[in-house]
């Protein structure tokens, strides 16, 4: 933990959007590495919006989109907000969806220079020919969503998957976490088998692993490569700076190389920069929000 002197000689964080770049500068940073920004196909963006839109319904609380843009107006927001290479994360809802995603994602990449190749998979035999394939046409980023797909990441069918994922030192960014809802997969445990078998695995929790937030720092603890991403953490829409404990609080100062930004844009129900200015609310620091603005994403996402 830094102390209330520190705390006082933090960067002010923005209070816009417009403002972040600024904020960026004056923290010495050449722009953010956002690890978690979804964009989709049309027709997947559009029933993705209209769960959305229903929130009320199947979350408790109405959740509006903030960034509801076309594609290229979405591309020239996170440009202007400063994020350097742009994830397009997919995940599928159903068996023989992954693939094509998957092609969906490697056109995508190549009409943007800017724009990581991702990839998905789903729990699938299939799996064991199209994520190998999807490495070897670039892919850089893989996404896995547990409760949306509902199926278990230990299934063993994903063996061949994550040992293609492991040997190509990809990062993977795995929504487990039982918030905003949870599933019959979700929560730690199976991720846990996941490392048992494959501990080299590059992992990024989202959502900080939201509400198991301890128990999935165990594991950030317990293997070398596996992150935190902060996706919707401390933002002030589940929880804001105030709510986060002070032994929590803590443990996010112990972990400052292993956690990475991530936004959730464009599916957030409030502007990026409540995500920017809610970390920077925690009161860990300059040389924190640098590591976990730009730092450690970068370093996982061969920046440079």
């Amino acid at each position: 933990m830094i102390d209330s002197d520190d705390a006082a000689a933090m960067t002010a964080p923005p209070r816009s959007d417009a403002q972040i770049p600024a904020y960026l500068e004056a923290l010495g940073l050449p722009g953010l590495a956002d690890i978690h920004v979804h964009f989709l196909p049309q027709n997947v963006l559009d029933k993705v919006w209209a769960y959305f839109d229903d929130a009320a319904k199947n979350y408790g609380r109405d959740w509006p989109i903030t960034y509801r843009f076309d594609t290229d107006t979405r591309l020239r927001i996170v440009r202007e907000l400063g994020i350097r290479a742009i994830p397009a994360l997919t995940y599928p809802h159903r068996p023989g969806m992954a693939a094509w995603l998957n092609d969906w994602n490697a056109e995508f990449a190549a009409a943007h220079d800017d724009v990581i190749h991702c990839g998905t998979l789903y729990a699938e035999p299939e799996s064991a020919d199209y994520v190998p394939a999807a490495l070897a046409a670039g892919a850089q980023l893989f996404k896995v969503h547990v409760q949306v797909g509902a199926f278990s990441p230990d299934d063993r069918v994903l063996d061949p998957a994550w040992e293609a994922l492991e040997g190509a030192r990809a990062p993977i960014v795995i929504h487990a976490g039982s918030a905003p809802l949870p599933g019959k997969h979700t929560g730690p445990q199976a991720v846990a088998n996941v490392l048992e078998r494959f501990p080299d695995l590059r992992l990024v929790i989202a959502h900080m692993g939201m509400p198991e937030y301890d128990a999935f720092a165990d594991l950030v603890e317990a293997y070398d490569h596996v992150h935190l991403d902060t996706t919707m953490f401390a933002s002030g829409y589940f929880s804001s700076p105030a709510e986060v404990g002070p032994a929590y609080r803590a443990r996010l100062a112990r972990l400052e190389d292993r956690i990475i930004l991530g936004s959730d844009f464009p599916n957030i129900p409030y502007p990026y920069v409540d995500q920017i200015s809610g970390l920077a609310g925690l009161g860990l620091g300059d040389d924190w929000m640098r590591s976990v603005l730009w730092t450690n994403g970068a370093k996982l996402l061969g920046l440079g």
